[in-house]
């Protein structure tokens, strides 16, 4: 389809040539795009029940170049479906931009930098479905930017995926590859990272990338903690809480778990297990609730004396409904129909906030938070870094070392611990 600049453009108040280039220009110069200007991610459903996110054009039809990369993503590298929605998006988004400034992909692929311009500043009325006439690019400071560091780099991620899953099966010149990433050296990268042998290594390192500002780890508070598991009302939302707060599992792992992950005795030898005390092994499956394990490596995660008598307290619950007998999830609908079926992560999400409110929280609290709050823990109580990693799933080591940040009160006690010069005279403080 060949859209020109009449077709593209868009009414931008306090016009300047910087604006214009960002917001719809090309120019004057027709070009052939792919996707269109209402391009959009979609979820796909296959017969086999397995579901993933692809882009369709203005014309409801699938983007050959980004399906392909999608399915691979999703079937060859074995990712999650969410990772799929998240790189549909950020295409979408992409090929929306290239449409609405009247440029084929291989062309904007050259022009990142507009593009990162456009994501910045360009909001939902600019950047979504439908065009708002009237609506505005502000390239200056003043107002905040329409989407933070992370999220752009998140884009940019997909993007430069895309392109390169394009190159790689010819449907895409070779020279794109060189527009988004340079040859360096390994002599950035942490000693741990590099190899062993000495020599000296080459990768690939991305050209475009925003600096991301570093930030706490946004974590639920061990009294927030305590006020979700006053406002449940049910034995299996308080092992839910406990699960992502004192074992660390995420939300999908957790609607994930069956019965044969449970290993509450000291010994599990009989089961042919040979990791000790009482864990939980979080096992990457499909599941007909959506739930999914992100890591691909299966892991073993201590369960403590407080989750186990949240189990024992749970098993006493569901055993009085009989319709949840049958199920081999451990978390199931023991009030709500379908009785016995799985929990379904956004149920997680639901429950949480419920529970919140009851409780009276100053905040909102995610499932995550109570995730990073386990990591957190560990991290105060002096585990390393590989315990965290380990504990918590990461693939990188990078993913863990937030947690490794100590606590504002321990860096006042650490302060504290410091003699005055009075005190090394032998005279009260």
């Amino acid at each position: 389809m060949t859209l020109r600049w009449r077709d593209t453009r868009l009414v931008v108040r306090q016009m300047s040539v910087r604006v214009v280039l960002v917001a719809g220009s090309c120019l004057g110069l027709p070009g052939t795009t792919i996707g269109g200007m209402r391009v959009r991610a979609f979820l796909v459903r296959l017969p086999s029940g397995a579901r993933y996110w692809t882009v369709l054009d203005d014309d409801l039809a699938v983007v050959g170049e980004a399906d392909a990369f999608l399915r691979d993503v999703r079937f060859g590298r074995d990712q999650s479906e969410s990772t799929t929605r998240a790189y549909a998006g950020g295409i979408a988004l992409f090929l929306r931009w290239c449409a609405r400034t009247g440029r084929h992909w291989h062309d904007g692929v050259g022009q990142f930098g507009l593009f990162i311009t456009w994501l910045r500043h360009a909001g939902p009325q600019v950047s979504g479905l439908e065009v708002v006439p009237g609506a505005e690019v502000l390239t200056g400071p003043g107002d905040a930017p329409a989407r933070s560091e992370r999220r752009v780099n998140g884009v940019l991620t997909a993007v430069r995926g895309l392109v390169v899953h394009a190159v790689a099966s010819g449907t895409a010149p070779a020279g794109l590859v060189s527009l988004l990433y340079e040859v360096a050296d390994h002599r950035d990268l942490p000693e741990v990272a590099r190899g062993e042998d000495g020599r000296m290594a080459w990768r690939l390192r991305a050209r475009h990338r925003l600096r991301e500002p570093e930030r706490r780890v946004d974590r639920a508070s061990d009294e927030e903690t305590l006020g979700l598991l006053r406002g449940c009302r049910s034995a299996r939302d308080r092992l839910i809480v406990l699960l992502m707060a004192r074992a660390g599992l995420r939300r999908g792992e957790v609607c994930g778990l069956r019965r044969s992950d449970v290993h509450l005795l000291p010994d599990s030898s009989a089961l042919g297990c040979a990791v000790t005390g009482a864990h939980l092994h979080v096992v990457r499956r499909e599941n007909p609730n959506g739930a999914w394990a992100k890591s691909r490596r299966q892991r073993a995660v201590p369960a403590d004396f407080l989750v186990v008598q949240a189990f024992d307290a749970y098993e006493f619950e569901r055993m009085a409904v009989p319709g949840a007998a049958g199920s081999d999830f451990v978390l199931v609908n023991l009030a709500r129909a379908p009785v016995g079926a799985p929990v379904r992560p956004d149920a997680v999400n639901a429950l949480i906030a419920a529970a919140g409110r009851r409780a009276g929280l100053a905040r909102a609290v995610s499932p995550h938070q109570l995730r990073h709050a386990f990591g957190s823990n560990v991290a105060d109580a002096g585990g390393t870094i590989d315990e965290i990693q380990d504990l918590l799933g990461h693939m990188s080591m990078s993913s863990s070392q937030v947690y490794l940040h100590p606590d504002p009160a321990r860096l006042r006690a650490a302060v504290d611990r410091v003699p005055s010069p009075r005190e090394l005279a032998g005279m009260p403080r």
